[in-house]
């Protein structure tokens, strides 16, 4: 079947933008705040700058690591559900943590609890648009050091889909990865079938940060795909030029993909394009810009131009409630991303520029998904869908909608939107109850939360589970 797809940069430009990053690489470098790190890139060729914590890249290396890059991977839930990258497969990740919530009863914003983690995962447990569950909270009743232990432990219980949190430090990490482990069936079994994946986030503009480094090195070790997603901000941490951004984007990109390829070659690699602007008027950080769905596209390009699977952030507003701003900025840019051909989008659940998540709000987005697959899915011409037969059987002034062939096709043409959508007359919209999607969401929020269970964990590795996590805190809060 076709499928639509939208274009912004030929061929001569994304050349043009991939020439300008390997300049960057070659004549500027980046700075990397790990030793160990700086020591196999020297061993392996780039050009070390240790007083500095510089390396610089030659064309050669960083092409050579691009080309040893696995483009395909998949990674399995503990049920059957999967994340399929590289595949041609949309993807929607629920948030993997936030510094606030907002209460979906009240619409108080407050701090996370890990009972809101709890109702997060059941949440995208349920929803069957979410293909990776996140916890969506940074919870402040857990302490820092075990924070991904725990709510890895969390996501496991809750849901059989692939799962994702935000590491905390090495150490935690090799919990987590325990916990993934006994899961999987063993350390091996979870290199062949990967659970997780590890998000290294470039520090724009033109750095690798320390911590990041160190618990990609703890998911490196255990064969788990890499992420890398730098956030350059048009005019604040990359140029005002959107060509400028996207040059830099992509340079600190190929920056951790040289870094991953030196340290483990063949690690699969999702291209993280998620750069976005400073609005010009608050100098704060702007998510809902038409600038973001323009630069999605071009991201997308440029990682498909190297065979990636690529990840974008789109389907976001700088709106603070689900109001037209919302609707507008969000669908704008999830339209824009998914004709670009993008394998993930994130981080659903989101209100605003990281201003916290929201459950409604993931009901919103679990929507917003349905409705673009279905323009994703496109539209198939040949003798049975021209339908020449069936339009000369009903003839003029006659009607299809009892014919054999509507009967056939309706279903699978048509996208009939759920009950939060509404599609009624007026009268019919009014009677019922007269309020709007948002007001929907919130129902659909109580109901899921009263009535989905995830299937719970076979006992023994349930108590596994809990011994890890024991172990855990034992270690890590004594320090």
């Amino acid at each position: 079947m076709p499928k639509p797809r939208i274009r912004l940069l030929g061929s001569k430009q994304i050349k043009a933008i991939h020439e300008t990053s390997l300049r960057i690489l070659l004549d500027v470098g980046v700075v990397v705040h790990h030793e160990h790190v700086l020591d196999r890139l020297g061993e392996a060729g780039a050009r070390v700058d240790r007083t500095k914590k510089l390396a610089r890249f030659s064309q050669e290396m960083v092409e050579e690591a691009v080309a040893l890059a696995t483009k395909k991977y998949i990674l399995h839930g503990r049920g059957t559900a999967r994340a399929r990258f590289g595949h041609g497969d949309l993807n929607l990740i629920s948030s993997p943590g936030q510094f606030a919530w907002f209460d979906q009863d009240s619409g108080e914003r407050r701090e996370p609890l890990l009972s809101d983690a709890r109702q997060a995962i059941k949440l995208g447990d349920a929803l069957s648009n979410i293909t990776i569950v996140g916890a969506m909270t940074v919870p402040v009743d857990v302490p820092e050091a075990i924070r991904d232990v725990v709510l890895t432990g969390e996501l496991l219980r809750g849901s059989v889909k692939p799962t994702r949190c935000w590491p905390v430090t090495r150490q935690s990490s090799r919990y987590v990865l325990e916990m993934y482990q006994a899961v999987a069936g063993g350390e091996q079994a979870l290199r062949a079938r990967p659970m997780t994946e590890v998000f290294l986030e470039p520090v724009s503009p033109l750095q690798l940060p320390e911590t990041g480094l160190d618990v990609m090195l703890e998911f490196l070790d255990h064969g788990q795909p890499v992420s890398i997603g730098p956030m350059v901000m048009a005019s604040g941490t990359g140029p005002a030029t959107l060509a400028g951004t996207l040059a830099q984007e992509n340079a600190e990109i190929l920056a951790g993909i040289v870094i991953v390829q030196t340290i483990a070659p063949g690690t699969p690699i999702l291209y993280g394009g998620i750069p976005h602007i400073m609005d010009p008027r608050t100098s704060i950080c702007a998510f809902g810009s038409p600038e973001q769905g323009l630069m999605a596209i071009g991201m997308a390009e440029l990682g498909h131009s190297y065979g990636f699977p690529v990840y974008l952030n789109v389907n976001l507003t700088d709106s603070k409630v689900l109001d037209v701003q919302a609707g507008m900025e969000k669908m704008g840019s999830f339209v824009l991303g998914t004709l670009a051909g993008a394998d993930l989008f994130g981080h659903a659940g989101l209100i605003g520029t990281d201003h916290g998540a929201s459950l409604p709000w993931l009901v919103i987005d679990d929507e917003a998904m349905a409705y673009v697959r279905r323009i994703e899915r496109g539209l198939e011409v040949d003798e049975e869908t021209l339908a020449a037969a069936v339009i000369a059987d009903v003839g003029p002034g006659g009607n299809f909608l009892a014919h054999d062939h509507t009967l056939t096709h309706f279903r699978n043409q048509l996208h009939v939107p759920s009950a939060r959508w509404t599609r009624a007359t007026y009268e019919g919209w009014a009677e019922k109850d007269g309020r709007d999607m948002g007001a929907r969401a919130v129902d659909r929020v109580r109901e899921i939360l009263e009535m989905h269970a995830s299937p719970p964990l076979e006992a023994g590795l349930e108590r596994e589970i809990g011994r890890i996590e024991a172990a855990a805190k034992k270690e890590l809060l004594k320090q």
